[in-house]
């Protein structure tokens, strides 16, 4: 047997303990070939990897810190796969990530001052018109 192709091979269960994550969590990420070239079948069909499964495990954990969702992680790895460096996919998926950002901002500032111009103008005791025709006729506007 040639040692210099020998590679290191590990169970589910240790890379669970080693890398801190759930072995269900592992097992998913090798299922959506995030972990492909990682993992090695054994002859019986159990799930071996090889120690290049942590970096792929920490680029994945990080990428998701920054919000980006395992599709488009399975995305960059995908060209890393393919022998190129990710990191033009990268960038642009973070570009992405800060207009998406900058849009839920503006979205969450135009709820802020909506719910501040309601809570301005609450009534306590409404009239009892309003309050027959709804259930809290200060989040609700009565037909005319």
């Amino acid at each position: 047997m040639d040692n210099s192709v020998l590679v290191h091979q590990l169970k589910i269960g240790e890379v669970a303990n080693l890398s801190g994550l759930p072995v269900k969590t592992i097992r998913y990420y090798e299922e959506i070939g995030l972990l492909v070239p990682a993992t090695i079948r054994s002859s019986v069909g159990y799930r071996l990897f090889t120690d290049e499964v942590f970096n792929r495990l920490a680029f994945i954990k990080r990428l998701q810190s920054l919000g980006l969702s395992l599709s488009e992680i399975n995305d960059i790895l995908n060209i890393y796969d393919s022998g190129e460096l990710p990191c033009g996919a990268v960038k642009q998926h973070l570009l992405d990530k800060i207009e998406a950002i900058a849009q839920q901002i503006e979205a969450l500032e135009i709820l802020q001052s909506e719910l501040q111009g309601i809570v301005s103008g609450w009534q306590e005791q409404p009239s009892s018109y309003a309050r027959i025709q709804t259930i809290c006729p200060n989040i609700q506007h009565m037909e005319s």
